[in-house]
């Protein structure tokens, strides 16, 4: 326990030193994280009459995104698996980050999942036999346990070897092995679920196709990815942390796979509703073309199209999948294509037209954006939060020196004493800053 509480302190002392910008971006989400809190309260006040969501389309904004962050946590997978199963070297040495991704990842989805909920204060009621959540029969059930399962596997699994390596330990395989290879298979079921919360849904033909969940399995390899590498660039020209071309690489050729499957589905899609041409085509006309001069997703789902098709050259050319400059382009069209594709793209139609052939267009509200802006603060502040003390550990920079001295980097350097005395202490700061 005294290991422990030394290494949480030591790391409470590392997030609250760096440098101006640093400062400034802690400031600036913590901004949007208040922004998103009044608007919460608000929303608890008020009820979600304040959200643009209604009975025609009851699920919008909050929905969207929390099915895009589950993409974004399961692709973690990627990186999981050369890492750990096939010990690759390049990506292992930073597959931490895209484990802690992961759990930043979803906490995020929780969040969104809390604030669509009309009571958030009766969440209990989700935890499978304390609740009355209809457990194992029910879907939702079943998304509680896998998304809650996957989030206590990344962070036991990053924490363990965080603080293994911040002792100068050698993690031991015989334990975090095991819980590995656990996280696979449910990176894979929070995806999987989730598709099968949507197209089990027989009176939604939007949604009603048995190829939904190899979408959102290659779509979330896209989006995934797309964030990894665009914060993994960030690290490497800010910080001292090494990342090697060859990994990157290997992440970006992956990406160009992954939105071929993912293009590929999309058009089997397309052909079978408009070639068959019944009157389930009716969302889908809604969503690319417009149905009876409703048109408010038209222009943003062919900006989708038009920004996964152009990424997918760039990442499929090895000339401009090594060019830094087209890989970031490919990276931004490849995060904002499938952020569209599956999040509004995906869930507002299949409530278009409804039951009754009814047309409500949605189109969220200033409280659901603001309550959005926040929660993406948090889960970005979490992430920045947990970068900074990892980044240090896999460097080296931070841990404990062998006469039981905790070394902090920055621009000084803080001494915690665990059991050495005076003149040992002594020594270390002149050898450190010299007699001066």
């Amino acid at each position: 326990m005294k290991n422990i509480w030394n290494f949480f302190t030591g790391t409470i002392r590392l997030i609250s030193k760096g440098s101006t910008a640093y400062y400034c971006w802690i400031v600036f989400l913590l901004i949007l994280m208040c922004i998103g809190g009044i608007a919460f309260c608000h929303q608890l006040d008020q009820g979600l009459i304040v959200t643009a969501m209604r009975d025609q389309v009851s699920w919008g904004f909050y929905i969207s995104n929390f099915t895009f962050m589950v993409g974004v946590a399961a692709a973690a997978v990627l990186l999981v698996i050369p890492a750990y199963v096939y010990e690759w070297g390049p990506i292992k040495e930073f597959a931490v980050l895209g484990e802690l991704l992961a759990v930043s990842a979803i906490v995020m989805c929780l969040l969104f999942v809390t604030v669509d909920i009309g009571h958030p204060e009766r969440f209990w009621h989700l935890i499978p036999k304390l609740g009355l959540l209809n457990f194992p029969q029910s879907l939702l059930a079943w998304d509680v346990v896998v998304l809650n399962t996957y989030l206590a596997l990344n962070l036991t699994i990053s924490i363990y070897i965080l603080y293994s390596l911040y002792y100068k330990r050698e993690p031991k395989h015989n334990f975090y092995t095991p819980l590995v290879l656990l996280s696979i298979p449910s990176a894979i079921s929070i995806h999987t679920v989730t598709a099968f919360l949507y197209n089990g849904l027989g009176a939604r033909p939007f949604w009603n196709s048995s190829i939904l969940v190899p979408r959102f399995l290659a779509s979330a390899f896209c989006s995934g990815p797309a964030f990894m590498l665009l914060i993994f660039l960030l690290v490497r020209k800010y910080t001292k942390f090494r990342i090697k071309d060859e990994a990157i690489q290997k992440i970006a050729e992956i990406m160009a796979y992954a939105m071929f499957i993912n293009l590929l589905l999309l058009g089997a899609e397309l052909f079978k509703e408009y070639y068959t041409d019944s009157v389930h085509l009716d969302s889908f006309k809604y969503l690319f073309q417009g149905l009876h001069g409703h048109s408010a997703l038209v222009p943003y789902i062919w900006t989708a199209m038009v920004f996964n098709i152009t990424a997918f050259f760039l990442f499929l050319v090895p000339a401009t999948r090594r060019n830094t400059t087209t890989l970031v382009i490919g990276c931004v069209l490849v995060f904002v294509g499938v952020y569209i594709e599956k999040g509004m793209g995906l869930v507002i139609p299949g409530f278009i037209p409804d039951t009754l052939h009814e047309i409500y267009e949605y189109s969220p509200s200033n409280t659901e954006l603001m309550l959005s802006m926040g929660i993406w603060a948090t889960g970005l502040f979490i992430y920045t939060m947990l970068l900074r003390v990892a980044i240090p550990i896999l460097n080296g920079d931070f841990h404990v020196a062998d006469d039981g001295v905790h070394s902090f980097i920055g621009d000084q350097l803080f001494l915690v004493k665990q059991e050495s005395d005076p003149e040992s202490e002594q020594e270390l700061v002149r050898s450190t800053f010299g007699h001066t």
